[in-house]
């Protein structure tokens, strides 16, 4: 029997890691990894993105530009990213010339609603009914099977509910078919949940994984608006969600943070929705509820550390500021004395745009039960 390759040793403070992607996820990441003592050279298309206002270097090119990321290669020990539209034919650049985590299964995997479907279910995670639509006549056949109402989705490049349309009518069909594109589509049932709950889990090098608590969230404008954590539902709920993303985790061979999106039936039993292979909106409230929020997991686990406790030390409310109004809002919630507010450095505050979260921290236990915590 060949005896197992030795564990790569974690990397030194003062290592270089590259993130793909200069977003507010990459630029908390970059602050995370500074706390740690690593360095971070930020890879994107946009200037003056988030990430790179915080970064010790940076590279200004398109993600297809194969002479930049060989070069970019050459100057971080790993490589990492904040979103998973970055293309597979840029990891697969970079992959053999630098380590690459998570790599291209986790990225392929969440690129492709179809194959994130097959995937969870081989995964041992539930899902609603769904069907792959080509054509208008499959999309009425598929409807035929499923019924109305259901969700008619783009397979790649959707998010914060664009590329996607609520069919409840025959006469949505036409319209929402010839709207949507890139084709191939994906048809799905639409679940009457009780809540939408999310799973955030960190895998590291050497197979452990760390699991936070389950939390409940509520969208706005197909924008999330708010995350309760923990999330308030049933004990075996809970737990449920903890074990689904824990093995997404496993089964991605992950390294690094993973979230998934679930829908709480009324029956108490969750459904998985879709995944993200790195930090998720819906886990901001770890970075200061928790002993080692998702952000500093990542670059844990991404630099080959141990992986940190996910532990809570108190009852979490986050806001997300979005546009206009969280603009507003940040001078009274930089005030306030129970809430940790968060800037994104963006540099216009357009309607729908994400510019920066808030969170209100609780006493333990404060959102127990039916427990409705005031507005803020």
């Amino acid at each position: 029997m060949t005896p197992p390759e030795p564990m790569p040793a974690p990397l030194a403070p003062g290592s270089t890691i590259g993130i793909l992607g200069g977003g507010q996820l990459g630029r908390m990441s970059a602050l995370a990894a500074a706390r740690l003592g690593y360095r971070c050279h930020v890879f994107a298309p946009d200037a003056d993105s988030p990430g790179m206002q915080v970064s010790a270097a940076h590279t200004l090119a398109e993600y297809d530009d194969l002479e930049a990321l060989a070069r970019f290669a050459e100057s971080v020990d790993v490589v990492t990213f904040e979103f998973e539209n970055v293309p597979v034919a840029t990891l697969r650049a970079l992959e053999g010339r630098v380590p690459c985590r998570p790599g291209n299964k986790a990225l392929s995997v969440c690129q492709d609603r179809i194959t994130e479907k097959r995937f969870l279910a081989a995964a041992g995670v539930p899902v609603a009914p769904w069907r792959e639509v080509n054509s208008e006549s499959e999309l009425r056949d598929a409807i035929a099977e499923i019924g109305l109402p259901a969700v008619l989705k783009t397979t790649r490049l959707g998010y914060d509910g664009r590329g996607q349309a609520v069919l409840r009518r025959p006469e949505d069909v036409a319209p929402a078919f010839a709207r949507l594109s890139p084709k191939p589509l994906i048809l799905e049932a639409f679940v009457p949940f009780s809540a939408e709950i999310s799973g955030i889990a960190a895998r590291g090098l050497d197979g452990t994984v760390a699991t936070y608590d389950a939390i409940e969230n509520q969208h706005r404008n197909h924008i999330l608006a708010l995350s309760f954590a923990p999330a308030r539902l049933p004990p075996a709920a809970a737990e449920a969600a903890r074990a689904h993303v824990a093995q997404v985790a496993a089964a991605l061979e992950l390294v690094g943070v993973v979230a998934l999106e679930m829908f709480l039936l009324p029956d108490g039993s969750l459904l998985g929705n879709e995944i993200a292979p790195r930090p998720h909106n819906s886990g901001h409230w770890t970075m200061d509820a928790c002993l080692c929020g998702q952000f500093e997991q990542h670059i844990r686990a991404v630099a080959g550390l141990p992986l940190g406790s996910p532990a809570r030390h108190a009852d979490a409310v986050m806001r997300n500021l979005v546009g206009p109004e969280g603009l507003a809002a940040w001078p009274a919630l930089v005030a306030r004395a129970d809430v940790v507010a968060h800037w994104y450095g963006k540099a216009e505050a357009r309607t729908g745009r994400k510019l920066g979260h808030a969170n209100r921290l609780l006493p333990m236990n404060a959102l127990a039960g039916d427990a409705q915590p005031e507005a803020f």
